[in-house]
């Protein structure tokens, strides 16, 4: 029973990272401008606008290039899950670290840590198209109404991301 729950519990955290994307919104001349372009061009949606400025063109891309998928997120998520693999499928009962319930823990830790990891990365790098957005205002018109860290309603954007909708 635990381990169903701890695989729809990772199954959910994918889906979350696919919702992510697809609310995100500016406002610029009272029009609404998706902001990503998809998973991998987090941002480009502002580019057209954000190129006329150098200083906040650099920053865009500074944001683009912070928010790529690093090989340690892959390596440790991939290890963790291979870890819960082993435990479950492990049969014997032996004492030691190859106990499947050790397996098991110490797997899903380290599925945890890498996600959490992964999203205060990320939540970091906001403050990068914050500044890109700022610096483009300051000097350019139509201004950018957006803070990437609240969500449409107004609401802040700070947690594990469970809050969004498409």
């Amino acid at each position: 029973m635990k381990t169903l729950t701890l695989i729809s519990l990772i199954i959910a955290s994918f889906n979350i990272f696919a919702q992510e994307t697809c609310s995100r919104v500016a406002t610029i001349n009272y029009q609404k401008v998706l902001v990503d372009a998809g998973s991998n061009k987090k941002g480009e949606g502002l580019r057209f606008y954000l190129e006329k400025d150098p200083i906040s063109s650099k920053l865009l891309d500074q944001y683009q290039a912070e928010n790529k998928p690093t090989l340690f997120s892959a390596s440790t998520s991939t290890v963790g899950s291979l870890l819960v693999l082993a435990g479950l499928l492990q049969t014997n009962k032996s004492d030691g670290i190859q106990n499947n319930n050790t397996l098991i823990y110490s797997g899903s830790i380290l599925v945890a840590l890498s996600y959490l990891t992964s999203k205060t990365m990320k939540f970091s790098s906001e403050k990068t198209l914050d500044q890109a957005i700022k610096q483009y205002n300051k000097r350019n018109t139509p201004r950018i109404y957006f803070s990437p860290f609240k969500d449409n309603n107004g609401n802040s954007n700070i947690g594990l991301g469970l809050q969004q909708e498409f």
